[in-house]
């Protein structure tokens, strides 16, 4: 087996192991989502630099939840250039609160923020800040990262420490996975692969468990689809008060 058919086993373990160990805690993460859109609250997503591509991956997406929100962060997202900018940035300590407080996140909505190695300052102050706000607060991140590096927010806390809830990626210590002979490091991160899974199979559960309360899932479909424009474009005025992005 090479280095392709190695990654990809790789991915597929990590998904069975956190199938098997985060089954319950995406099942409640599941129902704080549809509790909250059953009760016509807004789905927030937050995530820096290559976090965040999970954080937008949930968003405006066929599949996917029209209640789901990407909460922007300037200077954190991957189109910046130079890209190391990202990394100054999410280290910032209080521009988190400042985010949350210039957006219109409101209790009773509920908070997804991704962070691999949840030490940094802005999703740390993010996280604080909505649940001050009444916002329930769901961590995606990678504990053996997490729990062997220190913190750099002033509270000496991580993220997964001060979130309601943690679903936990499953991966390796700095996400990168395999080893290539003759080569002292590691190459192919699997946080983006895996989280997106996770969060997409919340998503997925979502939906059934909305259907379950007699409410027809806002769920958007491909706008290149015959169809596809005048569905999505009904689910946004009937579902407007709780879509931030339009």
């Amino acid at each position: 087996m090479n280095e392709i058919g190695a990654y990809l086993e790789r991915v597929r373990a990590i998904l069975c192991e956190a199938e098997k160990s985060q089954a319950a805690v995406m099942e409640k993460a599941a129902r704080a989502l549809a509790a909250a859109i059953a009760e016509k609250h807004s789905i927030w997503t937050f995530g820096t630099g290559h976090a965040g591509i999970i954080a937008m991956e949930l968003y405006y997406r066929t599949g996917g939840l029209a209640v789901i929100n990407y909460l922007p962060a300037p200077g954190l997202v991957m189109d910046v250039m130079p890209p190391t900018l990202t990394t100054a940035m999410e280290r910032l300590t209080g521009y988190g609160k400042e985010l949350i407080a210039a957006h219109p996140v409101r209790a009773g909505d509920v908070m997804i923020l991704h962070s691999v190695s949840g030490r940094n300052a802005v999703p740390i102050d993010a996280a604080l800040s909505a649940k001050e706000a009444g916002v329930y607060t769901i961590c995606l991140t990678n504990l053996k990262t997490s729990g062997s590096v220190s913190s750099r927010h002033g509270s000496g806390k991580k993220l997964h420490e001060v979130c309601d809830l943690v679903i936990d990626n499953c991966g390796s210590y700095g996400d990168a996975e395999l080893e290539i002979q003759g080569f002292a490091g590691k190459v192919a991160p699997t946080s983006t692969a895996v989280g997106a899974a996770l969060l997409n199979a919340v998503v997925a559960r979502t939906a059934a468990l909305i259907l379950e309360m007699g409410i027809t899932p806002p769920v958007f479909v491909s706008s290149n689809v015959p169809g596809g424009d005048e569905h999505n474009a009904r689910l946004m005025r009937e579902h407007g008060g709780q879509i931030h992005y339009m």
